[in-house]
C-alpha cells in the first residue's frame, strides 16, 4: 500500500506574524482588515478561536467576541516565501508533492528510504525541520489513503500528528462522522442525516445505488471512500481549466460593502497567488464570482476577460448581490477560467486601480 502524509501548517499566517513579532505571543491575534466598518478577518490563532473568532468573520463581530483581539495586516509575499521554504523541506524526502495551498500539501513517501521507510518518523522529522528552521509548527496525518491522511492531520492539531495503519482503515472510517470527510459540507451532511446516515459505518451498510440516485457522482465517491477505496495518487502537475478561491463565512455577511472589502483584501490576493504559475503558460478567458446565500441558493456571474481585473470582479459581485432576494451571504468565491489554448502567454498582473 502507498504511504501518504498530509502536512498542514498550524494557523499559518498568524503563526508567521507571531514569530516575527514576539510581543504578540500568548495573545489572541488575527490577520485581516482592521476597519470595524468594513474589515474582514483572513484567519486567526487558536487562542482567538477560543472566544468564537473565526476566519472570514467581519472585524466588528470579532471585536465584540474578543475585545482584546489584535489584528495585523496580511503580508502575502512573506507567506509565499515561507511556503517555498516549506516546499524545499518536503523535497528532501520525496519528489512526489501535491501542494493544496500555501500551508498544506500531500506527500507520497512510499519509496522514501529515510528512517527505514517509516512514514511516522518521516512526518516527525518534517515537522521537526519546519520548527527548527522556520520557527513554525505543523500537524500531519499519515495513512495509506489520501483522504484519510487529510482527515488525520486534523486529529491532533496543533503541533501533532496522527497515524492510521492499514489494518485500522475500516474501524477509522466506521467511527468517522460524515462531515469530517472532504467534500461533505453542511448542506450535504444535512441531507445525509435526513437519510439517517451519520457515520462511515452507515454509508458502508447502505446501497451504492441509493447514494448515486441522491447525490450522483459524489454519492459514488462517498460510498467508495467509506469502503476504504481511494486509488488517487499524488498529483505533482495537472492541466487546470480554472483556478478558484472561495470561503464560507463563520457568520453570514449582511451587506455588500463587507463583501467587497473581503473580495479585495482576502480573496483576490489569494486568487492571484494561486493563478500566478499558471499564467506563465495559460491565457485567461473569463472571470467569475460565486455567491451562496443564507437559504443555500447560489448564483454566479461571469465576464469575458483576458486579464485579472479587480474592477470586473467588483462589478460582478455587485450584480450577484442584486439576486439575494433579501438573503444574507454565507459564501463568496472568485474564479478565473482559462482558454483552451495552452500556448505561452505573458504573465498578467492584478490591476487594483
Amino acid at each position: 500500500m502507498r504511504k501518504f502524509i498530509h502536512v498542514d501548517m498550524d494557523a499559518f499566517y498568524v503563526s508567521v506574524e507571531v514569530r516575527d513579532n514576539p510581543s504578540l505571543a500568548n495573545k489572541p491575534v488575527a490577520v485581516g482588515g482592521k476597519s470595524t466598518q468594513r474589515g474582514v478577518l483572513s484567519t486567526c490563532n487558536y487562542l482567538a478561536r477560543e472566544y468564537g473568532v473565526r476566519s472570514a468573520m467581519p472585524t466588528s463581530m470579532a471585536k465584540r467576541l474578543c475585545p482584546q483581539l489584535i489584528i495585523v495586516p496580511g503580508r502575502m509575499q512573506v507567506y509565499q516565501a515561507i511556503s517555498s521554504q516549506i516546499r524545499e523541506i518536503f523535497s528532501r524526502y520525496t519528489p512526489l508533492i501535491e501542494p493544496l495551498s500555501l500551508d498544506e500539501a500531500y506527500l507520497d513517501v512510499t519509496d522514501c528510504t529515510q528512517f527505514s521507510g517509516s512514514a511516522t518518523l518521516i512526518a516527525q522529522d518534517i515537522r521537526s525541520s519546519i520548527h527548527k528552521e522556520l520557527g513554525l509548527t505543523a500537524s500531519a496525518g499519515i495513512a495509506p489513503l489520501k483522504f484519510i491522511a487529510k482527515i488525520a492531520s486534523d486529529m491532533n492539531k496543533p503541533n501533532g500528528q496522527y497515524l492510521v495503519k492499514p489494518d485500522q482503515i475500516i474501524p477509522f472510517i466506521e467511527h468517522l462522522p460524515l462531515n469530517k470527510i472532504p467534500g461533505v459540507g453542511k448542506v450535504t451532511f444535512g441531507k445525509l442525516q435526513e437519510m439517517n446516515l451519520n457515520t462511515g459505518a452507515d454509508i458502508r451498510a447502505s446501497e451504492q445505488s441509493l447514494l448515486i440516485k441522491r447525490f450522483g457522482k459524489f454519492g459514488l465517491s462517498l460510498w467508495r471512500k467509506c469502503q476504504g477505496i481511494d486509488a488517487r495518487g499524488v498529483e505533482t502537475s495537472r492541466i487546470r481549466k480554472s483556478v478558484a478561491v472561495e470561503r464560507t463565512f463563520a457568520e453570514n455577511m449582511i451587506n455588500e460593502p463587507d463583501l467587497q472589502a473581503y473580495l479585495k483584501d482576502s480573496l483576490l490576493p489569494e486568487l492571484e497567488r494561486r493563478a500566478g504559475k499558471h499564467l506563465k503558460t495559460r491565457k485567461i478567458d473569463k472571470l467569475g464570482v460565486k455567491l451562496k446565500f443564507s437559504d443555500f441558493r447560489q448564483t454566479t456571474k461571469e465576464h469575458k476577460s483576458a486579464e485579472l481585473n479587480a474592477n470586473v470582479f467588483s462589478a460582478l459581485l455587485e450584480e450577484a448581490w442584486e439576486r439575494r432576494n433579501g438573503k444574507d451571504a454565507r459564501l463568496l468565491g472568485v474564479y478565473i477560467g482559462f482558454a483552451d489554448d495552452t500556448g505561452s502567454a505573458k504573465q498578467l498582473s492584478l490591476m487594483l486601480d
